[in-house]
């Protein structure tokens, strides 16, 4: 509770709870977790190196100096065509899906009350997939995979809302149903992909394991834009995402709309895991890791949504240059490298939670 105390002059102000700050603008105010600035701050400062690395290993080596110069047109003309050219491209890609999936799941996390509940573990990742596969392998499906990527994952929310019946979002049954769901997209995407020829089915593979590899620069910088706005969203929504670990009845209470807020995390979700399916393919175990780095490490007392975009951010850029460089010249995706690491994760969740009987 905020408590009131009393200015020199007499007049009446709220106290600042210790470890927040206040930020004023007009009539509208908010309180800023300070210790959650400064973790995020450094979670950005990994953000930083692990980009800088990014853009200096590889075939032709470079310092980080090197690096920083030719970011800025500056150095010779080699290091400018490696950097902006050959590399920052595919950074980009990597900072913009690993924020875009693992905010996702952190807002799904949230909404459903499970660490389980991440778009990738109840299918919407495999069903973005298939549907963007399929407007790659199909000739008669002229439509972008961005947008066909939008709408499996649409589909696949609405089947998994539907099919959880009364649970809603908070339940097994969500989970299992989307479970299911996946099974069947992953299913179909790889009937599709033995129905076409050998050049086809390249085309789309990037789309099944999950890489970075050559992405198409127009889809990347649609996710740039997507992620952008829907981070505007989340930070104008913060107040009433706050409110999802409670229950209905509290919502109600506090006078918000508890079917416009579960629409509204839905949404953000749907569309930052179809942005980030479209570029990067099913990389969806980053929403599963990302967002309990950022509580781990930022400690942060609300909803990490701006620390879970970060690591997640973090986590697949580093996967992506140990993917480049663990076994060069061989690469691996990154979505293989995401598995390595997030499986042993996910069976450690799990044992956890059975042992404290939460699932």
């Amino acid at each position: 509770m905020m408590n009131s105390v009393t200015s020199s002059t007499g007049s009446t102000q709220a106290q600042v709870p210790e470890g927040y700050m206040k930020i004023a603008l007009g009539q509208f105010a908010c309180l800023i977790d300070r210790r959650a600035i400064r973790r995020n701050l450094l979670l950005l400062g990994l953000v930083m190196v692990a980009s800088i690395a990014s853009l200096a290993i590889g075939t032709v080596a470079l310092s980080p100096w090197q690096v920083i110069q030719a970011l800025f047109g500056q150095g010779d003309a080699l290091s400018q065509f490696v950097v902006q050219d050959l590399r920052l491209q595919r950074l980009l890609a990597g900072i913009y899906t690993g924020a875009a999936f693992s905010l996702a799941g952190c807002l799904m996390q949230t909404l459903a009350r499970n660490r389980l509940a991440t778009p990738g573990i109840i299918g919407i990742d495999n069903a973005a997939m298939a549907f963007a596969v399929s407007s790659v392998v199909s000739t008669a499906i002229s439509i972008a995979p961005s947008a066909m990527a939008l709408a499996g994952a649409a589909t696949a929310t609405a089947l998994a809302f539907g099919l959880a019946g009364s649970s809603g979002t908070r339940g097994y049954r969500f989970i299992v149903a989307g479970i299911g769901i996946g099974a069947i997209a992953g299913a179909m995407t790889q009937l599709m992909l033995s129905q076409v020829d050998i050049d086809t089915a390249n085309a789309a593979y990037p789309w099944t394991v999950g890489s970075l590899s050559a992405r198409p620069e127009l889809m990347v910088n649609i996710l740039g834009g997507g992620l952008l706005l829907c981070l505007v969203a989340c930070l104008l929504l913060t107040h009433l995402f706050s409110l999802l670990p409670f229950s209905d009845a509290v919502i109600t209470g506090l006078g918000s709309s508890t079917k416009w807020l579960r629409l509204s995390s839905l949404s953000l979700s749907i569309i930052l895991t179809g942005l980030a399916v479209a570029v990067a393919g099913p990389v969806g175990l980053v929403a599963l890791i990302g967002p309990e780095m950022a509580r781990v490490f930022a400690r942060y007392r609300g909803i990490p949504l701006i620390g879970s975009a970060l690591a997640g951010a973090f986590i697949m850029v580093a996967a992506d240059l140990i993917g480049r460089t663990i076994l060069s010249p061989i690469e691996l995706p990154v979505g293989i490298v995401t598995s390595v690491v997030g499986g042993p994760y996910l069976i450690w969740i799990l044992i956890r939670q059975r042992s404290k009987s939460t699932i």
